[in-house]
């Protein structure tokens, strides 16, 4: 490898590192907005939408200048292609921490609920750790830490499952609080999705680690494992 090959892949590692901590900051400022009802710091975060998206865009022409500087070695051929996927999903990660913003605006408008407000605060934790452990399972090239991280993803189905049952039920019986349920809705629904691009995250470190691609959703891969967590942890 060549010592300017090197020093291009070592900027593109960079900056994809950057690109996961501001989609982590911003899921922190969203769902921290989201929970104090924090309506300046929800309109911080949609004035930086574009952010990521221009630091997505960054990282694709960088990707190209390193491909195209000399044939890189299939290790890092493969961990250039992996980036350029990966930065999709922190893009798309960056778009749901937009979308939990625009709804604390718009929660501060109609009823809160807080028993659904406080299982929201546990889903956004869980979510927000898994970012910043993906990250690090990244930057340390720790294929273990990934698997632990697909793990996690589980807790987030099980809390999205139960509180879409909690929040129909409110819907149901509390006609006059339906524009409230269904911010909460969007945003579990939101947070979940995040859970989902987080463990693409971890996919893509595993491919880069191991060459080996890997389905690590189970709660996409066997719905039935949601099911038994959610029948163990009611009982």
């Amino acid at each position: 490898m060549s010592v300017i090959f090197e020093a291009e892949l070592k900027k593109l590692r960079s900056r994809f590192m950057e690109m996961g901590i501001d989609a982590s900051e911003q899921l922190y400022q969203a769902t921290k907005a989201f929970i104090d009802h924090d309506n300046e710091l929800a309109k911080h975060v949609l004035n930086r939408d574009q952010d990521i998206n221009d630091e997505e865009v960054s990282l694709e022409k960088r990707a190209l200048k390193v491909m195209a500087l000399q044939q890189p070695l299939a290790s890092d051929f493969r961990e250039i292609i992996s980036i350029l996927k990966a930065s999709n999903d922190v893009e798309r990660i960056g778009d749901y921490t937009t979308h939990i913003a625009r709804a604390t605006v718009n929660l501060n408008q109609v009823h809160h609920v807080p028993a659904i407000e406080k299982e929201i605060s546990k889903m956004t934790e869980l979510v927000r750790q898994m970012l910043e452990k993906v990250m690090d399972a990244y930057a340390n090239n720790d294929e273990q830490a990934a698997y632990e991280v697909a793990n996690q993803d589980l807790e987030v189905d099980v809390i999205y499952v139960r509180q879409q049952k909690a929040i129909l039920a409110g819907m149901m019986a509390n006609h006059d609080r339906i524009p409230a349920y269904e911010t909460y809705m969007g945003v579990i629904r939101n947070l979940e999705r995040a859970g989902d691009h987080i463990v693409n995250l971890a996919e893509w470190i595993i491919y880069i680690a191991s060459g080996k691609l890997v389905e690590l959703n189970p709660g996409k891969t066997d719905p039935s494992l949601v099911k038994q967590r959610l029948v163990k942890t009611d009982n």
